[in-house]
């Protein structure tokens, strides 16, 4: 394995990393939401506060296209499941074969 084999390794680790944190970003975002559906926790906290207007910002422009075209439910919104899915999806079918093109590509170094 020379340079370029453990480039792609870290470029691939570093790729499925974020993805695993958008993953985990959804989730706890879609738990503060019911949280705060429910009043067991408030925006008046202003560690809550912030941690959800962060995660907020992370999760709107991932979710934001797919409730273009998904409606909401009867208040369900069902577009972080959709979300999640695709994500697993990219990371077990799209991630590998582009770590091992990537791997081809740069293995001249």
């Amino acid at each position: 394995m020379g340079i370029g084999g453990g480039l792609v390794g870290f470029i691939c680790f570093v790729i499925g990393s974020l993805f695993q944190l958008l993953w985990l970003a959804i989730i706890i975002n879609a738990i503060l939401s019911w949280l705060f559906a429910f009043e067991v926790i408030n925006y008046r906290n202003r560690f809550v506060a912030q941690v959800a207007q962060t995660l907020d910002a992370i999760v709107t422009p991932v979710l934001a296209p797919l409730r273009r075209f998904i409606p909401s439910l009867g208040g369900l919104d069902i577009t972080p499941i959709l979300a999640l899915l695709i994500i697993s999806g990219i990371q077990g079918y799209l991630l590998p074969p582009f770590c091992a093109a990537l791997a081809q590509l740069l293995g001249g170094f």
